[in-house]
């Protein structure tokens, strides 16, 4: 799926025409002057190889910025094999985020291959990085790690985070759901599970339920307290709670990790971007603009603490009444607007419909049933598995490199606790 660039609201501005070579971002550029090279770079923080774990500027894979008097850019990404399964994953977050700069009003993007001291250079960095400064969590390296966040509340984001891993499940995967509002948890409700968590080896064992050939694994707040009593925790033991759950757990192999954020930008969110840098955001939003707005503002966070924006979901798009009549009941194009401001692709849009709230109060996801609810959730996770955050094998690459130092790093620390050393310790320094 292309990654959209063109901007909310520029449809009144005349187009210009690209030049040889280059590919247009849209029917219509961005208004402003055509930003410089350091503002080029800037965005391109905010993209990050999910294998290696940093941003490719940092990492030294862009080079050669060139900004035209009219907005034309051209830049360099060189990545380190030719066969690399995350080219079109980075070559699209390239495009988008640097499309999306006001004042530009094309990219033309040359890819490359490192050589071998470049590529030496790379692994150093990433390995140091790795070593020095993430966390060990029970999380496997090779799980594609998802935060689902909102910005703002009663946007329907735990419905949709519970129906994407079920439709993923579906597809025979092992997912994991982390539900991260932990004064808001729903997710146990709208998935039928309940039951207290056990401890195995002092860490904490998530409920299981088989979905067809897939599982999902599931750990909650909702396991731990009285659903009829308030959550009242400040955010100190937010963050700690939530790091308990990645650290302190057996998840056990999992091919992706589904996180339900509370909304904000709070701690929270800052504390799972400092555990697993590797997170990357799949903003919910509605219709209207003020849901947008917001909606911007956690990708704004997201981007501060270089977390790939991997793409926007649209909920409650429009209704359609039982005779056939369509009503855009909240307005319209409120994902596709925010999926163009960022750069980023519009995953899909989940018609507002009765169903989504029975399931879930009768603990049965829509995603398991038949209709245009389940429909939309299987295309969706699709789209996801096979686009948006595709499992990259781990036999080749870098990625079964940054395998063997994420166990290393998990053995230091663990060696670390049985000494004494106080749980959590590694990852506060």
């Amino acid at each position: 799926m292309a990654a959209r660039s063109q901007a909310a609201g520029g449809g009144d501005r005349p187009a210009r025409s690209a030049p040889s070579g280059a590919a247009p971002l849209g029917s219509t550029p961005l208004s402003g002057p055509p930003p410089g090279e350091e503002d080029v770079l800037a965005r391109l923080r905010g993209v990050v190889d999910p294998e290696l774990g940093d941003d490719i500027v940092d990492l030294g894979m862009v080079r050669g910025v060139e900004v035209s008097e009219e907005g034309d850019v051209r830049l360099e990404v060189a990545l380190t094999i030719a066969g690399c399964p995350l080219r079109a994953q980075i070559e699209r977050d390239v495009r988008g985020s640097v499309g999306a700069i006001p004042g530009v009003r094309s990219v033309a993007l040359s890819i490359v291959q490192m050589d071998a001291d470049q590529r030496a250079a790379v692994m150093a960095r990433a390995r140091w990085k790795a070593r020095e400064h993430a966390p060990a969590t029970a999380v496997p390296p090779r799980a594609r790690v998802l935060a689902v966040a909102s910005g703002k509340g009663g946007v329907g984001k735990s419905s949709v985070t519970v129906n994407l891993a079920v439709a993923l499940a579906c597809r025979g995967l092992t997912i994991g759901v982390l539900d991260a509002d932990i004064g808001g948890f729903s997710v146990p409700r709208l998935l039928g599970m309940e039951g207290r968590l056990e401890a195995r080896a002092g860490k904490m064992v998530p409920l299981e339920r088989r979905i067809t050939d897939g599982v999902l694994r599931v750990l909650s707040m909702g396991f731990l307290a009285d659903e009829d009593r308030a959550v009242m925790w400040r955010g100190l033991l937010l963050g700690r709670a939530v790091q308990q759950f990645l650290q302190d757990a057996h998840w056990g192999d999992l091919d992706y990790l589904l996180v339900d954020l509370p909304p904000g930008t709070g701690d929270v969110q800052m504390g799972l971007a400092r555990m697993l840098p590797r997170t990357e955001m799949l903003l919910v939003t509605t219709p209207p603009v003020a849901a947008q707005r917001v909606a911007a503002r956690a990708a704004d966070m997201a981007r501060r603490g270089y977390l790939r924006v991997a793409g926007v979901l649209e909920n409650m798009s429009d209704f359609t009444c039982e005779h056939g009549t369509t009503y855009a009941l909240f307005g319209s194009g409120g994902g596709e607007r925010l999926a163009a401001e960022l750069g980023v692709p519009l995953v899909g849009s989940i018609p507002l419909h009765p169903d989504m709230a029975a399931a879930g109060d009768a603990g049965e996801p829509v995603a398991l049933g038949e209709g245009e609810l389940a429909a939309v959730f299987t295309d969706l996770a699709r789209t996801v598995a096979e686009d948006i955050a595709p499992l990259v094998e781990t036999s080749g690459c870098t990625a079964r490199l940054l395998e063997a130092v994420a166990d290393a790093v998990a053995g230091r620390v663990d060696g670390a606790q049985r000494r004494g050393a106080p749980a959590g310790a590694a990852g506060d320094r």
